[in-house]
């Protein structure tokens, strides 16, 4: 969004920031300057104390930490400078066209998982950089920040599912080298269309080479060093499945969490909670919440190692929780469509 000459906001200093979300508030430098107000978040962990949350965005991109109790922002994790842009634009179109590297603009760090134990976060870039063939392409980026130390590295992920390369939403972990990465098309409710492509995919970062220096679709491609994705969750074929037709499954799904075991019978389900991004607009209506059970053997031989956080959840989450219990247990089904 583009504002009107005389309406900049307040500029941050070194001890005020004003995190308006505004696309114009920012200063001198590039985008990774902490002290720029233009934030849209789009990711956000506990971190295993409770006593504090991770917060990535797509402008900077930035990842942020808060102190939970007074909301005080305690930490600001120094990105890799190849995700920068140079020239700061409100218009998203100038942003793209006045840069020839670093992120895509409203496409940075959309997604954000933490290392069960802890220690790691791991931002994933919404789109590929620029230099690596920018909205569209094929080579994504993961990029892993040590919480202690702040050391980062970045590995790459191949984006593709058939012949057609698809943005990335979001990222969770299933262990401390296994993750959930959520592509989707942009289809579905809220864009008056029928969604086609809504899945979660699994990837090992065990042995990924770091590809921090390498740019270029081919080149990251040839240098991932690591196994490729194989498919976990068609998301689609589940709310299918339970009665959720493609032109209402939100076009703009793009969280998930893992929530509370759940005994079913005889069987102990983990649940899987995923939601949408309605961006206010009437047309996709409400916000929602879908869980989804699933077992150990749905991971196809992986691990799952849940994130034990210290502080007791709010109520609200239980609560979402049980109102979605309606879709546990059809993972089982899923099973016989397609092979997890």
């Amino acid at each position: 969004m583009t504002y009107a000459a005389g309406a900049a906001p307040s500029l941050n200093t070194a001890t005020i920031n004003y995190f308006s979300g505004r696309s114009d508030n920012f200063g001198a430098g590039n985008s990774l300057n902490p002290n720029n107000g233009r934030f849209d978040p789009e990711g956000i962990r506990v971190s295993n104390d409770g006593k504090s949350v991770f917060i990535s965005d797509e402008y900077g991109p930035y990842v942020y930490q808060f102190d939970r109790q007074t909301g005080e922002r305690i930490n600001s994790f120094a990105l890799p400078d190849n995700l920068a842009v140079a020239n700061l634009s409100s218009s998203g179109a100038s942003e793209i066209s006045g840069n020839i590297s670093g992120r895509v603009a409203n496409k940075g760090m959309e997604g954000l998982a933490i290392s069960p134990d802890g220690t790691t976060l791991f931002g994933f870039m919404q789109s590929p950089l620029l230099q690596d063939g920018g909205d569209g392409g094929r080579a994504n980026r993961i990029v892993s920040i040590n919480i202690v130390t702040g050391e980062t590295h970045e590995f790459a992920y191949d984006n593709q599912i058939g012949t057609k390369n698809y943005n990335s939403s979001e990222i969770l972990a299933i262990n401390n080298h296994e993750f959930l990465v959520l592509e989707r098309d942009g289809k579905g409710l809220g864009d008056s269309s029928k969604a086609a492509i809504k899945q979660l995919w699994k990837v090992d970062l065990n042995g990924a080479t770091d590809i921090t220096g390498i740019s270029g679709e081919a080149n990251l491609l040839t240098n991932q060093g690591h196994p490729d994705k194989s498919l976990f969750l068609d998301i689609r074929a589940v709310l299918n499945a339970n009665g959720i037709t493609d032109a209402n499954i939100p076009a703009k799904l793009e969280g998930a969490a893992f929530g509370d075991d759940v005994v079913v019978g005889a069987e102990t389900y983990h649940t899987l909670i995923l939601t949408n991004d309605n961006d206010f607009s009437a047309i996709a209506g409400d916000n929602q919440f879908f869980v989804i059970g699933f077992k150990d053997a749905d991971l196809g031989g992986s691990v799952f190692l849940p994130q034990a956080v210290a502080a007791i959840p709010e109520p609200e989450t239980h609560a979402m929780l049980l109102a979605g219990l309606g879709l546990l247990g059809f993972m089982a089904r899923y099973r016989k469509l397609s092979a997890i």
